[in-house]
């Protein structure tokens, strides 16, 4: 996402909920193809690399707003990541080129939400909240999932579920301290709002992604999603008009000089497109239960780089609430739907961002 933030690591139900992250985040290449369950002796090397994963995805966030501090714009910050991906991508695409053909609607879907929209509303959010927060925000999106499979699909969910929501909703409340008269900046929760709100249509669409005879590849998904991305963001981000000197500077980390290009380096190659295929790797070796364990980690671990790089310190119930989120995001997106015999594995975090 997700930004983070999104990641690929995640589990839910057969309806598409699952938890997000930083550029979020993220997508899903498990509901977009691949298989549960593994082989015991893959497990544990699964494990790490899907540490691994949360751990690139969760950094994206603590990279981009130094970038964004710097006199970059968000949507420019966010430009660069997806564009910079896409060209690292390019010879995926070209390896699953029939995608295109195949799933037009699929592919145009992804890039717009878990690309496009997940990164520019999950960056857009950074510039005025803190990391943590937004980030945890964006954890809503598996509550979200389950408004719509309640209100919108019409089908009943469980009451482990149920929970899970009032959990991650009574956490938000700690985290952004509404007894103080909601002191965070409105437009910035709301912006982390609508990255949440672009991790539901990113699920929904990964879900539609895993049916049927033409399922399709994780890799190629990702892949066509950050050109599409690219496309839509060089149309809204205006990229010419950007102070690409910046980009030859440095940036502020909590009082460090660090050279920008390095943080772009480390937000395109680490932060997106290294994130992306361990989480691919990692996916297919864990359960989904583990799985899910492992992307909650991601909002923990954004927190703690924002803590130890940028300086950001969140107060005791902030701390408290944002561990209810990731409870109850993780019952919410672990729940098994009535009368569901199996669980599909469909969540990720920020993905392509947020994480």
């Amino acid at each position: 996402m997700h930004a983070s933030s999104g990641s690929p690591a995640g589990s839910s139900t057969g309806s598409g909920q699952g938890v997000s992250g930083s550029l979020g985040a993220q997508q899903s290449p498990s509901a977009l193809g691949a298989r549960p369950g593994r082989a015991p002796a893959g497990r544990g090397a699964g494990l790490g690399i899907a540490l691994l994963s949360a751990l690139a995805f969760g950094g994206s966030g603590v990279a981009a707003k130094p970038l964004i501090a710097a006199g970059l714009e968000p949507l420019q910050v966010t430009w660069l990541r997806v564009a910079g991906a896409a060209l690292v991508v390019l010879p995926v695409a070209w390896r699953h080129r029939d995608l295109p053909r195949r799933r037009p609607a699929l592919l145009a879907g992804y890039g717009l939400l878990a690309v496009a929209g997940v990164q520019a509303c999950f960056f857009a959010a950074l510039s005025r909240i803190p990391v943590g927060v937004a980030l945890l925000i964006e954890y809503l999106a598996p509550a979200l999932v389950l408004g719509w499979v309640r209100f919108v699909q019409k089908r009943p969910v469980t009451r482990a579920a149920a929970v899970g929501v009032v959990l991650a909703v009574g956490g938000l409340a700690c985290v952004v301290e509404v007894w103080s008269g909601l002191s965070f900046d409105a437009i910035g929760l709301a912006l982390a709002l609508g990255a949440a709100c672009c991790q539901v249509g990113y699920f929904v669409l990964s879900d539609h992604g895993a049916d049927g005879d033409d399922a399709v590849d994780p890799l190629g998904v990702i892949a066509y999603g950050l050109l599409t991305g690219a496309v839509l963001l060089t149309v809204i981000a205006r990229p010419w008009g950007m102070d690409w000197a910046v980009l030859g500077g440095g940036a502020d980390l909590n009082g460090t000089r660090v050279p920008a290009a390095l943080l772009l380096a480390w937000i395109v190659l680490i932060a997106t497109v290294a994130a992306y295929l361990t989480g691919v790797v990692s996916i297919r070796r864990l359960s989904p239960q583990v799985a899910g364990v492992v992307a909650c980690l991601e909002a923990v671990i954004a927190t703690v780089l924002a803590w130890v790089l940028l300086g950001e310190h969140l107060s005791a119930p902030q701390i408290v609430g944002g561990a209810v989120v990731l409870i109850g995001a993780f019952i919410a997106q672990s729940a098994k739907p009535k009368g569901a015999e199996t669980v599909r594995v469909a969540g990720g975090g920020r993905r392509l961002g947020g994480r």
